[in-house]
Order: C-alpha cells, then sequence, then structure tokens
C-alpha cells in the first residue's frame, strides 16, 4: 500500500497534511501520536471510508497494481445495539460475506473457518449466544474474529486492546503476531511496550508524519 502526498479535512479543517508512506507486504507497522493527531482519519483514508482532498493511495500485489486489497478493520469504538438478536458466529460470520453473492450459503469449509476463529478468539462456549448479552472485552474479541475471518491481506486493528483483559491481551498480541507472517498488520495503540517488540516500521501521526524503521524511532521520548 502506497500513501502518496494524502491531506484529509473535515468540513474544510484540515486533519492531515501531505502525508506518505508505504506499507510492505508482511509489514508490521505501529502508528503513534496524540489525540486528535489524524490516527484515526489515517486509517479511514487507507480504508477507502474517507476521500482525500489531495494525494491518492495505491494497492500492490506481488508487486503488481491492483484496485484494492482484501482488508479485515478492528475500528476503535464499536457501538453495536445490543437488542439486535445476533449471535458470536453469526458476528464473525459476517466477515465473510464481502466475498459471497446476495443469498449465498456459506459452505463447509466456511463454517470450519468460522468456528476455528472463534475457538482462537477463546470464544467457542459462547458461539450461540447473543452479543446483547457480552462484556465489552467479549465483544470486541467477537468484531477482532469478524475482522481476521476472511484472512484478509491487510489487517488494521485501531486501539485493538481497548476492553480486552490483560489475560487475552497477551493472546491477542500472540495472534497479531502469526498473522504478521501471512499478511500486513497495521495497529494503532499506546501499548508502547508491545509495539516497541513487534513492529517494523512506525508513523508518527500529528497532522504531519514522521515515518522510522522501528530501530530508529524515539521510543524513550514515547514512554515520557
Amino acid at each position: 500500500m502506497e500513501i502518496t502526498h494524502i491531506t484529509a479535512a473535515y468540513n474544510a479543517k484540515i486533519v492531515l497534511h501531505d502525508v506518505s508512506m508505504t506499507v510492505h507486504e508482511h509489514d508490521f507497522l505501529g502508528i503513534t501520536g496524540p489525540n486528535g493527531g489524524g490516527k484515526t482519519t489515517l486509517l479511514k483514508v487507507m480504508l477507502g471510508l474517507l476521500k482525500p482532498s489531495e494525494g491518492h493511495v495505491s494497492f500492490y500485489r506481488d508487486g503488481r497494481p491492483v484496485s484494492a486489497l482484501r482488508i479485515g478493520y478492528l475500528p476503535q469504538v464499536n457501538r453495536i445495539d445490543k437488542r439486535f438478536p445476533i449471535s458470536v458466529r453469526e458476528v464473525v460470520a459476517s466477515g465473510l460475506m464481502a466475498g459471497k453473492r446476495l443469498l449465498q450459503r456459506f459452505s463447509a469449509e466456511d463454517g470450519q473457518r468460522i468456528d476455528e476463529v472463534i475457538a482462537q478468539m477463546g470464544l467457542a462456549q459462547f458461539a450461540k449466544r447473543a452479543v446483547g448479552e457480552l462484556s465489552g472485552g467479549e465483544l470486541q474479541r467477537v468484531l477482532l474474529g469478524r475482522a481476521i475471518v476472511s484472512q484478509p491481506e491487510a489487517l488494521v486493528l485501531d486501539e485493538p486492546d481497548t476492553y480486552v483483559d490483560r489475560h487475552f491481551e497477551e493472546r491477542l498480541y500472540e495472534l497479531l503476531d502469526d498473522f504478521s507472517r501471512r499478511a500486513s498488520v497495521i495497529l494503532v495503540s499506546h501499548n508502547w511496550a508491545a509495539m516497541q517488540s513487534r513492529v517494523k516500521h512506525v508513523a508518527h501521526v500529528n497532522r504531519t508524519m514522521q515515518y522510522y524503521p522501528a530501530e530508529k524511532y524515539p521510543w524513550k521520548k514515547e514512554n515520557g
């Protein structure tokens, strides 16, 4: 993914200005910066959820340009109507819908993949439970499962350890380590310790961007 001279604004207020960087295949990119600095806006531009006022985003597969990539996304704030009667398994399964025709049923292979991901998230015992009955951390795990079930080429996560208990936080980063061997991971987080030990590149976003190889990023400064 190549991000070239991106400027993005809301109601004429510039949030990102002249931002450029490359996300490599099998990259593990950490995005840092102050609240309100434009981190989530950058993710929205990457995902095509926000059209930049200047610049463009280009995608490549095996070095060749393509119109899009399969991208899984876990947003920072998840709002779900807890009264809506949908189960854990149905939410995870919805991550496969992008590749289906209208009313097309899931295959046996799809079903196996869904069950594998639910187990990875430590939620096998909750598979048939309505999501409205879950804690915030359990719901976050369900939505992470939805993001990865399609085996995307890039996984974008905005503060993924929000609401997650310490036990699953360790498991979460184990999953991301494993996933980064097969695809690119783009992670917004204030968990400096977890980022420092994993990321290959760091983008510091505060309206503009500073982009570093991980070993050259001033981690001590971020840790205060």
